[in-house]
């Protein structure tokens, strides 16, 4: 078992930045592939950024790149969300989900999730 326990988010005004954290416990936080989602009222989860478990690779959603930024902490098994320049359209239910194998960043293939925080971008 894996658990998962996000925090940072808040209301912040648009052009403005969060920092979100995920803690993890469980199992070895070096060997997992991390990821960020996010759920918008009214619309499906989304993947919005990934880094593997080596720390070589990071993948974002075309909506936040240049945006935000995913890093991790192996020592303190914690990843990270550094969010940027906000938008009203990032107001979301951010989670931070673990895919213990490969495969793709969609909602199906990740085998761990944390309950999320909630960001509000204000206009």
């Amino acid at each position: 078992q894996v658990q998962l326990v996000e925090s940072g988010g808040g209301l912040v005004q648009a052009g403005g930045s969060l920092r979100l954290s995920c803690a993890a416990s469980g199992r070895t936080f070096s060997s997992y592939n991390m990821g960020w989602f996010r759920q918008a009222p009214g619309k499906e989860r989304e993947f919005v950024a990934g880094i593997d478990w080596s720390e070589s690779n990071t993948y974002y959603a075309d909506s936040v790149k240049g945006r935000f930024t995913i890093s991790r902490d192996n020592a303190k098994e914690t990843v990270y969300l550094q969010m940027n320049s906000l938008k009203p359209e990032d107001t979301a239910v951010y989670y931070c989900a673990v895919r213990l194998y490969g495969g793709s960043w969609s909602n199906g293939s990740m085998d761990y999730w944390g309950k999320g925080t909630l960001v509000t971008v204000s206009s």
